[in-house]
Formats: C-alpha cells, structure tokens, sequence
C-alpha cells in the first residue's frame, strides 16, 4: 500500500519543503486535472526549476510571486524540463529568457517540443484525419475535431532555441548531490527523471504517479508506433535500478514511497486492459472507438475522448504487432480488429481477470 509524505498539497503559487533545499510548487492546470507539481532545487549560487508549468491562466502571475518571495537571495540557475508536454515545458522559453540561464532537457524531448510547441489550428493535416478516421470516428465527429483544434502554441511560449543535453546515467551536481538522469519511454519518447541516491529521492515527473496512470497514447503523428512496448520496458527498468523505499516526487497528486508496488500495479493494470481488449474482440471485429468500453465506464467527450481512444489505440498496436490480433480496414476506411488466437476463449475461462474499467483518465 502507498504512503504519503503529506495529507495535503500546498495552495497554487506557494511552496512547501520537502527536504532542506528541495521544494514542491505547485500550478494550476485548466482542465479535470486541475495541478502539477513542479520542484525547485537549491544549488550554492541559485535555483533549479523542474518542469515549469502551462503557459495559460495566472502562471505567470504566480512565477513572480514565486520570485520575489523565495529568490531575493538567490536566482535561477537553470530551467530543467522532464519531458515536452505542455504542463512541463509551457513557461520554459519565458523562464529562460528572463533569467537568462541555460534549458536542459532530453534531446529527443526537446525536438519534438520544438516542433509541436509551434502547432497552430492549421497544423491539422489530412494524415490526423485519416488517424481519426481509422479509429472509428465518423464524418462529423472528425469535422469537429478539425475545428476544435488549437494547437500547442495557444498554451506555450517558444521553447528555447538552445538546450543543455540530458542522456541515460549522466549525472548532474546540484548542491553537494549526485542527481542520476534515468529515461523513461512511453508516456513520451525520452522523459528524464532525476534520483538522487544520497537523499533516496526520485524525481519522476509523469513517469511514475500515485493515484492516476500516465497516458499511453498513439496519435495521428506517430499511427504505427508502439508506445506500451517502451512503456512497459521502461517500468521493467526503473524497478530493477532503483531501491522500493525511494522517496517518490510526481508531477501530479501528492509525494509518496512505494515504489516497487506502484510500479508492479501499473504493469498489471495494462495487462490487464489488453486481456480484456483481446477477449473483446473474439466472436467478432470491433473498431478502437467500439471498444471504448472495454478500458473506460465513464462517459468519454472533448479532451477525454482525444486520450482514452489515443490509450485504446496503443493497446491495440500493441497487440497487433505481437500478432494477437488481425486489422484491417473496412468499407468506410476504419481499421476493425479481431482476434488472431483461436483458444483464447478457453485461456479465458482459465483466469480470473477483470480490467480496471474505472481507472480515471490519464495526463
């Protein structure tokens, strides 16, 4: 079972230590996840920021007040970013220039945050439509796909236009501490957390949350790909290289320990969402947005349906390229999936499983 440092969060804008020169901020996020935690590191001669939050609503606002409340002695050192996804990288262009201090980030993370950083409303091409279309998404539900569209670049000030390089096993010294850089893959393609073996202290941005799973999404930029192969690969990694009693920071919910046990969950919360996708798809084929209610009870609209059928499809790639099950594409242009192994049923009836169908949605 988990345990949490605190029973609460701080308030928006305000700090709390975790550790002498550790500290959580938190900012708001406009949407059912309604936070992130960011994390600043206290070097000798100034701050390290990780991650840095969205660039909407009163972030910046609260960044100020950050600053004239905590770093009157000290400024920023360095903006560090986990990964690209806007909640992360959002104010990292802004925070940068106003310091006027170097970015570190993975390399794959940053060129793809270079690249969707700049997408606006005419970035949806004919290949995002056909990913929809593939999906089971009909006519209309597309055409309000097209117009709902905005783009990153509403929620995020250009990137920086250099960055520092963090690979796998370096390791940088902040404050005395040796800080570890260890990759993850499949919620985004090089996310870098940070452990500090010293503090027993893992830094996992969204690589490793309490309460809510990442989300494991194939979009119309990569269709093919197979993000819960790398994802799955990736928890195999964590546990093996760091200790089950590492202080956990995430990027969302609360700080807390139980490391192994969160990650042994979330490898068997997958497993179990593709018996069941599998399963589903036996005595007949099913499109992706058909078996919607294999992986979630709750009713699915706007940004919520966007991830759970980008979830559903990393599912089913994943199946599919392990030859589990066939596709192909009907008369209508949607990929229809059906079972390739004709004693699953049996094998079925053998186990007892049952997906976590009420598992919320993901970030």
């Amino acid at each position: 079972m988990l345990s949490y440092l605190f029973e609460d969060a701080p308030d928006f804008g305000a700090v709390r230590e975790i550790s002498p020169g550790i500290l959580w901020l938190r900012m708001p996020l406009p949407m059912a996840l309604d936070h992130i935690n960011l994390y600043l590191l206290e070097d000798d001669d100034g701050w390290w920021i990780i991650d840095t939050g969205i660039a909407l609503g009163p972030t910046q606002e609260l960044w100020e007040g950050v600053f004239e409340q905590y770093f009157q002695e000290k400024p920023v050192k360095a903006v560090l970013s986990t990964h690209y996804h806007p909640d992360h990288t959002g104010m990292a262009g802004w925070l940068c220039e106003r310091w006027r201090v170097p970015f570190y980030m993975t390399e794959a993370e940053y060129y793809v945050g270079l690249a969707f950083g700049r997408t606006g409303k005419d970035h949806f091409n004919w290949e995002t439509e056909l990913n929809l279309l593939r999906s089971g998404r009909n006519a209309d539900q597309v055409k309000a796909a097209v117009e709902s569209f905005k783009g990153l670049s509403a929620i995020t000030k250009p990137m920086p236009t250099s960055f520092r390089r963090l690979t796998d096993g370096a390791f940088l010294t902040i404050n005395g501490n040796r800080w570890q850089v260890v990759i993850g893959r499949g919620h985004s393609p090089e996310h870098a957390c940070l452990y500090c073996s010293a503090l027993n202290i893992l830094i996992s941005g969204d690589q490793v949350i309490p309460r809510i799973t990442s989300n494991i999404s194939v979009a119309g930029s990569e269709p093919e790909g197979n993000p819960l192969k790398e994802w799955f690969n990736s928890l195999e990694h964590l546990q093996d290289l760091l200790p089950a009693d590492a202080l956990v920071l995430p990027a969302h919910n609360t700080p807390f320990y139980g490391l192994h046990e969160r990650l042994r969950y979330l490898v068997e919360h997958h497993e179990d969402h593709l018996l069941a996708l599998e399963e589903a798809c036996v005595e007949s084929d099913r499109s992706a947005m058909d078996l919607l209610p294999v992986m979630f009870k709750r009713p699915l609209d706007g940004q919520n349906l966007g991830l759970a059928l980008g979830e559903c499809i990393a599912h089913l790639n994943y199946l599919h390229q392990r030859g589990q099950l066939q596709r192909h594409i009907d008369e209508s242009g949607c990929y229809r999936y059906l079972s390739a192994d004709d004693t699953l049923p049996l094998r079925l009836r053998k186990r007892d499983h049952g997906a976590k169908n009420d598992a919320p949605i993901r970030v």
